[in-house]
């Protein structure tokens, strides 16, 4: 294994593909949670249903990024990874500054406007995580790989902290949209200095099949491993969508009051520690597996205190929310994982469609919730799709293939 001196790895670390993906990543993760921030203010705002059209909305954000996911991973295999680095930010960016401006738009249906443009959302913020893990992890030497993609989700998931003090501060919520949207925009320039892969570089012009989604389920045995990648990221996401962004529905069986935008901020605060250091632990323990499994146990026993006594008042509330996003910040190494099971030729496809398949899945999570809720209430209703959720999440980490200091320079 080759080894570096300090000052090499800084070089790699802070180099120009890290440094640029995660600024791209955290305009991504402030677009993204924003609307689940400034959802209660921005519909009571405009006079809709808080929970009907909340839920609504959101589920049409995630399938946006469900199909997003598909769209980005096969044009980033197809035509490169630069081409969904520019391509998804312009139409995240654009879609939030026409979020600003919804209370001024005169429409009947408020809505189904409002679904539309976190529909296109979504689609656009699909392509931004998949295409900046690829290019990272295809430009920095497998020894340090681990580690760069993990500062890369680190700093991105600081987005969803400073989308929570932007709305805080700026006293409207429109303006936190007019925000996110510009900040998209300027990173537009930052990009124009960014090099593509190398390894796709290789590949770009020859007779390789690139981008071919269907690939994953042609092959047996490539689907399994495809479907394993996914499951082991849905307990992070039934933490942020159910546990964090939902939190107003949990606070009355504890008697107290919470604010989702703050549950999830505090949320993002731990997933955000948890990426930085997923990465030195997954480096540490040589091994990906190891490092993601002992962070779901952690997260259990944050979720088993959390609704079984442990909450007593609004701020255990959301110092439990940053329990399990510290254990559910593997997302980065999760999304490593998946680049490295795949060849040059699929990776970009199967790095951004796997995230976002998991995002896709939240509608899904809800249903079971909401499905649950009338007969058992909202804590068993947690428990029961935790339970689903995370077994499918350990087993498939358990099962998969380990890929720490696997080599990337092969195809499919």
């Amino acid at each position: 294994m080759q080894t570096f001196t300090t000052s090499q790895k800084i070089k790699h670390l802070l180099g120009f593909p890290v440094v640029v993906a995660a600024l791209g990543y955290f305009v991504d993760i402030y677009d993204l949670l924003l609307f689940g921030i400034v959802r209660v203010p921005s519909l009571r705002d405009m006079n809709l249903d808080v929970d009907v059209a909340g839920t609504l909305i959101i589920n049409y954000q995630m399938t946006g990024l469900l199909l997003g996911g598909i769209l980005w991973g096969v044009l980033g295999d197809k035509k490169g990874r630069l081409s969904v680095l520019f391509g998804s930010i312009l139409v995240y960016s654009l879609a939030n500054i026409a979020c600003g401006f919804l209370p001024q738009i005169n429409v009947a249906d408020k809505v189904a406007l409002y679904a539309a443009l976190r529909f296109i959302a979504g689609i656009g913020l699909a392509g931004e995580l998949g295409a900046g893990i690829t290019l990272v992890s295809e430009s920095l030497p497998k020894e340090l790989r681990a580690i760069g993609t993990s500062i890369v989700a680190g700093f991105g998931l600081l987005g969803a902290v400073v989308a929570q003090l932007t709305v805080e501060m700026a006293g409207d919520w429109t303006y936190a949209y007019f925000i996110g949207g510009g900040l998209g925009l300027l990173l537009l320039l930052l990009r124009v200095g960014v090099l593509e892969s190398g390894m796709y570089k290789e590949i770009a012009h020859t007779e390789v099949a690139k981008g071919n989604f269907v690939s994953f389920f042609t092959n047996g045995a490539r689907l399994v491993k495809y479907l394993k990648c996914i499951a082991i990221g849905l307990p992070t996401w039934f933490c942020v969508g159910i546990l964090a962004m939902m939190g107003n529905q949990f606070a009355p069986v504890f008697g107290i009051e919470i604010e989702p935008g703050k549950a999830i901020m505090w949320a993002y605060v731990g997933i955000s520690v948890g990426d930085f250091a997923s990465g030195f632990l997954s480096h540490a323990l040589r091994s990906r597996k190891k490092a993601i499994l002992y962070m779901m146990l952690f997260t259990i026993v944050g979720i088993v205190l959390m609704l079984f006594g442990g909450t007593t008042s609004e701020n255990s509330y959301y110092f439990f929310c940053a329990w399990l996003g510290l254990g559910t910040g593997y997302w980065a190494m999760f999304v490593t994982v998946a680049a490295e099971q795949f060849g040059t030729n699929i990776r970009a496809t199967a790095t951004t469609t796997v995230p976002n398949m998991v995002r896709g899945l939240v509608p899904v999570m809800l249903l079971g919730f909401d499905f649950f809720k009338p007969d058992y209430g909202v804590i068993a209703a947690a428990v029961i799709v935790g339970v689903i959720v995370f077994a499918l999440g350990i087993y498939s980490t358990l099962t998969v293939s380990e890929t720490h200091g696997r080599d990337l320079d092969f195809t499919e």
